[in-house]
């Protein structure tokens, strides 16, 4: 990333010959001076000056492009998903919004150095571009290039756009690692700015961070969705937006609308758009909402400042469940208070049940019977399938991560029982096996 905020830059510099790049300097030093005495340049030579100095930059084949900073930004991003060294689509969609903000942070550094203006120049925003032109080793490393174009220039060169926006990326860093540190963002941009995190960041997981250089830190500034929590909360946002994964039923739906309202397993009602290419798997799940149809909605949701969610804003996917589907049984036993056994059980914990999800959705292959789930006294989970003649029972300790497995014939009373680790995926190939071979079912 580049630290020298100011400095004339681009590809062809380093290929102009000597005495150009001499010409070059003596040329700007000459405009600098312009207005200081009565041997400065006038108005018209320091125009002329410019247009040289383009052309020296440009070249006879150019297409326009003046100015390119080849390593403007370098942002790491951190996380399973970018161990390839490759960057999902979704992400691209978060770094995409790093235009607009340094556009808008760079105008507003703009006005805060020249007081006396109103308003930012009528070119400052035009031609300016950001582009990913490579993924870099180490995770996944995005290489973004500054671009300013011919018509962007300002009567000044170097471009005092590139000045700015140098500021602009270096305030939205150190606002980044403000909020990282438990200190103030408003200390490095207006809380106009910050509100540009709803989008910036929205997609990362819990486990993954966009780490951004800091010029004089050895330590990145992190972006993880607790940092952009805080960022957003100094925006003073009234709501912001989060990418979510909801379960339930559809037991409302307007079709002149084009809306519908999902029933959480916590009884919570979320309202949503209907779009035309999710309108019949929404249809169907209304349609069968007496029989207990769920779905699965992936979503961009809306939450106000108490982090609830208010609104569904916009839907990615909806997958029709079946009627076992795990997480959904899981998503009851969340609902359970200790003492919900005449006053004696004890509810299984969500760290434990987060765990258990996961270790499902891991391990468990989708061609083998879903069983039922039901807690158990002590705090445990245990999954109970119903195969013909066979009755299989695991039941799962969710502090310990283990199961005990228990296998019954009706017919002949020939019974197996086994303690199995359930962190070890060799435990979860023998479930896997045995499960096929009771249920006569081929992987």
């Amino acid at each position: 990333m580049r630290c020298d905020s100011g400095r004339i830059g681009g590809d062809r510099w380093q290929s102009l010959p000597i005495l150009q790049r001499i010409l070059h300097i003596v040329l700007i030093i000459g405009t600098k001076i312009r207005g200081l005495g009565r041997h400065a340049p006038s108005a018209s030579k320091h125009q002329a000056y410019n247009v040289y100095i383009r052309s020296l930059i440009r070249g006879p084949h150019d297409t326009g492009v003046v100015l390119r900073v080849p390593d403007f930004l370098s942002p790491k991003l951190v996380g399973k998903r970018f161990d390839s060294h490759s960057i999902p689509l979704e992400l691209l969609g978060d770094l995409a919004v790093l235009e607009g903000m340094l556009v808008e942070v760079a105008k507003w550094r703009y006005l805060k150095e020249n007081p006396g203006r109103k308003r930012s120049p009528r070119k400052f925003t035009d031609g300016i571009s950001l582009t990913l032109t490579a993924v870099g080793e180490g995770s996944a490393v995005a290489k973004i290039a500054l671009t300013l174009a011919a018509s962007s220039l300002l009567p000044t060169f170097p471009t005092e756009q590139q000045t700015y926006l140098e500021q602009a990326r270096d305030a939205i860093v150190s606002a980044i690692a403000a909020a990282s540190e438990n200190k103030s963002p408003t200390d490095h941009l207006p809380s106009s700015a910050l509100a540009y995190f709803d989008r910036l960041g929205r997609s990362l997981l819990q486990d993954e961070a966009i780490e951004f250089p800091r010029c004089a830190e050895a330590e990145p500034a992190r972006l993880t969705k607790e940092t952009r929590q805080r960022l957003l909360k100094a925006a003073e946002v009234n709501e912001w937006t989060e990418e979510i994964a909801v379960r339930g039923v559809v037991h409302e739906m307007n079709q002149k609308e084009m809306s519908f309202e999902i029933l959480l397993t916590d009884g919570g009602k979320v309202p949503g758009p209907v779009s035309d290419q999710h309108y019949e798997t929404i249809l169907e799940a209304f349609n069968s909402y007496r029989q207990g149809s769920r779905v699965l909605i992936d979503a961009i949701g809306r939450f106000n400042r108490s982090n609830r969610l208010q609104r569904i804003e916009s839907i990615n996917h909806v997958t029709l469940l079946d009627p076992l589907d795990l997480p959904s049984q899981l998503d009851e036993l969340r609902l359970l208070k200790d003492g919900w056994l005449d006053g004696k059980g004890v509810a299984p914990t969500a760290e434990g049940l987060d765990w258990l999800s996961r270790a499902f959705h891991e391990n468990y292959a989708e061609n083998l019977p879903l069983p039922y789930v039901y807690p158990v006294a002590e705090g445990a989970v245990r999954a109970e399938w119903s195969l013909g003649k066979n009755d299989v029972s695991l039941e799962i300790d969710l502090t310990q991560r283990t199961g005990n497995w228990h296998w019954l014939n009706l017919k002949t009373d020939e019974d197996e029982a086994r303690t199995l680790d359930l962190r070890a995926a060799d435990d979860w190939n023998w479930i896997e096996s045995k499960l096929q071979a009771l249920a006569g079912t081929v992987s």
